[in-house]
């Protein structure tokens, strides 16, 4: 069982004081009546990949940024429709104990229906703005209600995976990156502000849950866990093409049969890189991942890891998210 160096009352307290502290409204704050900028990037070269596909000029390498940074905000829409429900759920063990916890959920679960509503927003801009043909393949309720049935231990360690890896996506590459749009960069600024806090909290109801479970229990769990995943790496098997026929539709021009499927492997590679590994090579989510389970379990996640090490960007600076 993994200890903290921190009292769990003390962790929620700092959860609520920092949520207090960041707190933010969409229109007031964000938005400010601007509007999203397409002469500019929206992703990143170090997430979208693009200058892994050399044949690609200045504004195919924009363009194919703003496909997949609307993507982005949509895939992120769509995980907090289930995070919020579960720390929701989770927050009734708390309803006649710890108020401290309580609150720091409740404030957690406003937070993601927030960013609901912000994602719902940006999809509209954006739709207004760029070429018809655009798809967004998975639906929320749907995965939601897939991601839902699975236990709660596993539900928490994606959920903890996702926040970690927004922190690791806004600081060491949206955040750096010169060029981006400056909405869209400020959406994920904010984002990022409240998932910040977000974790503490992920991590203390996951080790709550763990100390739940026995030992079969655990390794039911690790095997939703990996379900999960995989059912992440299915959405974006679904995705990723949907993205990359729309980008070679309106890019305006032709492109080879070769060169098609470079677009098509490289956006699919982008989004496994985006969505699972880079969570994956977190440390702070491998420290409490590792820390729950015995060491065949880790080797048994570990193992499943190795189909999707493809994706971890060639050149070292990517690797570390750099833009």
């Amino acid at each position: 069982m993994q200890t903290q160096s921190t009292h769990p009352a003390t962790r929620y307290a700092k959860a609520i004081e920092n949520s207090r502290r960041v707190h933010w409204e969409i229109d007031r704050d964000l938005v400010r009546g601007r509007r999203f900028d397409f002469g500019c990037k929206f992703l990143p070269d170090g997430l979208s990949l693009v200058n892994e596909l050399p044949f690609l000029d200045a504004a195919d390498r924009r363009l194919l940024s703003q496909v997949q940074g609307r993507t982005y905000a949509n895939i992120f829409g769509l995980v907090e429709r289930f995070i919020s429900a579960k720390m929701s759920d989770v927050s009734r063990d708390h309803w006649l104990g710890d108020q401290t916890a309580f609150e720091a959920l409740v404030r957690f679960t406003d937070d993601e229906l927030k960013h609901q509503e912000l994602f719902r927003r940006i999809e509209h801009a954006l739709a207004a703005e760029m070429p018809a043909g655009y798809r967004c393949v998975p639906q929320p309720n749907e995965v939601a209600a897939v991601v839902l049935g699975k236990s709660t231990w596993a539900v928490l360690g994606l959920t903890s995976h996702i926040e970690l890896f927004v922190s690791a996506h806004y600081r060491s590459s949206i955040e750096p990156a010169p060029g981006l749009d400056a909405l869209w960069k400020d959406v994920f600024l904010y984002h990022w502000r409240d998932e910040a806090q977000h974790v503490m909290v992920d991590e203390l109801e996951w080790i709550r849950a763990d100390a739940q479970l026995d030992e079969a229990a655990r390794d039911d769990a690790v095997g939703d866990l990996l379900a999960l995943v995989g059912a992440v790496d299915g959405i974006l098997q679904a995705q990723a093409p949907a993205d990359a026929d729309y980008f070679v539709g309106i890019a305006g021009k032709a492109f080879s049969a070769e060169q098609e499927r470079a677009i098509h492997e490289t956006v699919l590679k982008a989004y496994r890189w985006q969505y699972i590994v880079s969570g994956m090579l977190e440390p702070r989510f491998q420290k409490t991942l590792f820390g729950l389970v015995n060491a065949a379990q880790r080797a048994r996640i570990e193992s499943a890891f190795v189909p999707l090490a493809y994706a971890v960007p060639a050149r070292a600076e990517e690797r570390l998210l750099q833009a």
